[in-house]
């Protein structure tokens, strides 16, 4: 495995991370697999978990919470707050002081290595820093949080609130991979220059980066379904997957702390990690390049219009 300084935590986190959303059953129902593959992550060198309360309404932490049971002093566990249905948001004192108390009580622990707000593009900035990030500051002094991060989609509000409010952290999800890399222009150098620990998410495009493509829910345009589908194809016809090239294409970026990846079963977690260290094939990755470029970098509308990204569709 390979560690990196998560910014200026002082953790040393792996650079594959594990992305607990899939023991919620976000991706299909779970049981007895979840736990073989949080122990066979840890047996290979993973030391970050991330879960939060949405995912499966509380069933991702509970179980991430079972499966730590002896494993704790092993890992550095991340979980967020906020964000606790698909259109239910509250970032209000009293909430997120009760969800850190109800987070720690279902993963089975006294604190919270990193807590995040969740999705901070659905309620006005102001809110953020007025009211949730002074929240964490005072839970961190209590002792039950150690660091605080901001995790969303909109590139430009995450900069603007970490300019605004120190955090420790940014969570970025579907800018860095095979159809966008905006979190390298928009994001990295600033979170470089004041030390805050980046962590990618989504390298897949929520799916779209795979062979049997995106779940009918996903919001970007059609143009980028049909785009990444061509992509996958001349993966294929070249002896490859598009899923293996994104993932190896999205490692390769050293200004990234730690990637996220959601995993199910033991034989995911196995087959992640033996990419490390693997290279792309650059003649196939510049192929699938230039067919994605006309689209590189679109994104979609989601959360407050107020905290759209410039170029974002729908």
């Amino acid at each position: 495995m390979i560690y990196r300084q998560l910014g200026r935590t002082g953790l040393q986190v792996s650079i594959i991370s594990f992305g607990a959303a899939p023991l919620g059953n976000e991706y299909g129902s779970i049981e007895g697999d979840g736990k073989r593959a949080v122990h066979a992550a840890i047996e290979r060198g993973v030391n970050f978990f991330d879960t939060s309360p949405y995912y499966g309404r509380t069933l991702s932490e509970t179980r991430l919470g079972q499966a730590l049971h002896g494993y704790r002093d092993r890992v550095y566990l991340a979980t967020k707050g906020g964000r606790y249905d698909v259109a239910a948001f509250d970032f209000s004192v009293e909430r997120l002081t009760a969800s850190v108390d109800e987070s720690l009580k279902r993963l089975q622990t006294d604190y919270i290595d990193l807590y995040q707000l969740h999705d901070i593009e659905f309620v006005p900035r102001q809110t953020i820093l007025d009211v949730a990030l002074p929240t964490l500051e005072r839970l961190r002094e209590s002792g039950k949080i150690r660091f605080i991060g901001i995790t969303g989609y909109p590139l430009p509000l995450l900069r603007e609130v970490a300019e605004a409010h120190p955090v420790d952290t940014i969570l970025s999800y579907c800018h860095y991979n095979l159809m966008n890399t905006s979190l390298a222009r928009v994001l990295i150098p600033f979170a470089r220059e004041q030390q805050i620990g980046v962590i990618n998410a989504s390298v897949l495009h929520m799916g779209v980066l795979t062979d049997a493509g995106a779940p009918a829910w996903h919001p970007a345009p059609t143009i980028i379904h049909q785009t990444a589908q061509q992509a996958a194809a001349l993966a294929r016809e070249s002896g490859t997957d598009i899923t293996t090239l994104a993932l190896q294409f999205a490692l390769q970026n050293d200004d990234v702390d730690t990637t996220l990846v959601g995993m199910r079963t033991e034989t995911e977690v196995i087959d992640n990690l033996t990419l490390l260290g693997t290279v792309p094939d650059e003649e196939v990755l510049a192929r699938v390049r230039e067919i994605i470029a006309p689209v590189e970098g679109v994104t979609w509308h989601t959360g407050l219009r107020e905290n759209d990204e410039p170029n974002a569709v729908g």
